[in-house]
């Protein structure tokens, strides 16, 4: 079977979606199935062995341009091919040359899901003869809806099925303007009709796509989320330091940090666990250094700035080496998550975990134990799960014991690639 994977880059940042997708197409590789990797507007950056093509579709600098210049859709390609070589846009991401926010891409997102009809009609052009000359797929898959605004072209020219992951399209849409959002969710229903079938990663998720896209369940195909545990599943604790509460993951309001901070300062001044520290690691984008830098102010009131740490965002062995070194996780998401992959390392690892009673979170729990689940409407209730963990060490490590099971028998990248498979096979 020859599947090529469309994944939308994050303009360097490591984003959820390309870690899971990088790793799909590792596990697949691995079971016999010939998967091309390709990134869409920027490369994919990864804390692993990057599995993707070395070329670019939707080029990020050639999207932007033909969306703003009327001159630049006119330049014949020899032109302006060099502007989506990888290393060039690698060097614009990196100076935040690229605007990623959402909210200031409604005019550029309508244009993308119009495809053919879009100001990009040329990338679809060359988008598809590259997938139909270079990759010669059985199947196409996209990592979102997003940049599906070519599949309709797609089908007509390759008659192959396409498949979408739905892995947060809509928390994009709820970020766009009010101008924007019913005229870009409108174009996300007509091409979700030119679609095959849909995959997500919780029965929660393929219920709320189904009902916002306007599509019957009967497409929807879910496939349980999966991690590479081989490393994970070895980590040892370290006892020896005072009880350390760990976050991970993008820094941000929607991701839940300032939650984390705020049991924090609790923890100390109402539960007097006066040793507790806390660690928190991710990406941090300048969009949100103002709010992290709020976030840190309010630690440092409180007289904690010492026992608290920022490990930035490490590489694979400094994400493990902050696995090991903290005894509690959580990510309280303010935002109902379809993925929440820091959340399976941690529990991988033997760290049981405090996660909001909604999103993918239920079902993630209910299917590999070690965690526990708080109340959302209440702000007290984040603190009393974590201090009682922390103040109950022998039940958390039992719980991580459990969730490290529970991962490895039902969450691996492995069980992930097996059943994405076996939902590939049906649409052949």
């Amino acid at each position: 079977m020859r599947v090529t994977y469309v994944t939308a880059g994050a303009a360097g940042m490591i984003c959820g979606s390309c870690l899971r997708d990088n790793a799909l197409t590792h596990e697949l590789r691995a079971i016999g199935c010939d998967v091309m990797l390709v990134p869409v507007y920027t490369p994919i950056r990864t804390d692993v062995e990057n599995a993707s093509e070395h070329e670019l579709l939707f080029g990020g600098v050639s999207v932007y341009l033909e969306q703003k210049s009327k001159l630049f859709r006119k330049l014949p390609r020899f032109l302006t091919s060099w502007l989506d070589r990888p290393g060039i846009i690698k060097r614009l991401t990196a100076r935040n040359s690229i605007e990623v926010e959402a909210g200031q891409l409604g005019e550029l997102t309508l244009s993308m899901l119009r495809g053919e009809n879009g100001n990009q009609r040329r990338e679809v052009k060359r988008c598809i003869a590259w997938v139909g000359q270079r990759a010669r797929p059985d199947l196409v898959n996209l990592s979102n809806l997003l940049i599906a605004g070519f599949v309709p072209a797609l089908k007509r020219a390759l008659n192959v099925p396409v498949l979408v992951t739905l892995q947060g399209d809509d928390l994009f849409l709820e970020e766009l303007t009010e101008e924007h959002r019913p005229q870009v969710l409108s174009e996300l229903r007509r091409v979700a009709r030119e679609v095959d079938g849909f995959i997500t990663f919780s029965e929660f998720y393929a219920t709320t796509m189904a009902k916002l896209l306007e599509v019957p369940m009967e497409k929807f195909h879910v496939v349980p989320l999966g991690i590479d545990c081989s490393e994970l599943s070895l980590l040892n604790r370290v006892d020896t330091r005072p009880s350390t509460m760990g976050y991970f993951g993008r820094i941000a309001p929607e991701k839940g940090f300032d939650q984390v901070v705020d049991a924090f300062i609790r923890i100390h001044k109402e539960k007097k666990l006066n040793t507790a520290y806390f660690k928190a690691g991710g990406w941090l984008g300048e969009n949100n250094r103002e709010y992290f830098s709020a976030q840190e102010n309010r630690i440092k009131a409180a007289g904690l700035k010492e026992h608290f740490e920022y490990i930035g965002s490490p590489d694979w062995q400094g994400k493990m080496d902050f696995l090991a070194s903290i005894d509690v996780f959580s990510m309280p998401t303010a935002e109902r998550e379809p993925k929440a992959l820091p959340v399976l390392e941690a529990l991988a690892s033997g760290v049981p975990v405090v996660q909001p009673a909604h999103g993918i979170f239920p079902e993630m729990l209910d299917k590999t134990g070690g965690g526990i689940l708080f109340s959302p409407e209440n702000p007290a209730s984040l603190t009393d799960c974590l201090e009682n963990l922390i103040s109950n060490p022998d039940r958390a490590r039992q719980l991580g014991q459990e969730g490290r099971e529970g991962v490895n028998k039902k969450c691996t990248a492995g069980h992930m690639a097996s059943h994405t498979l076996d939902v590939y096979q049906q649409f052949l």
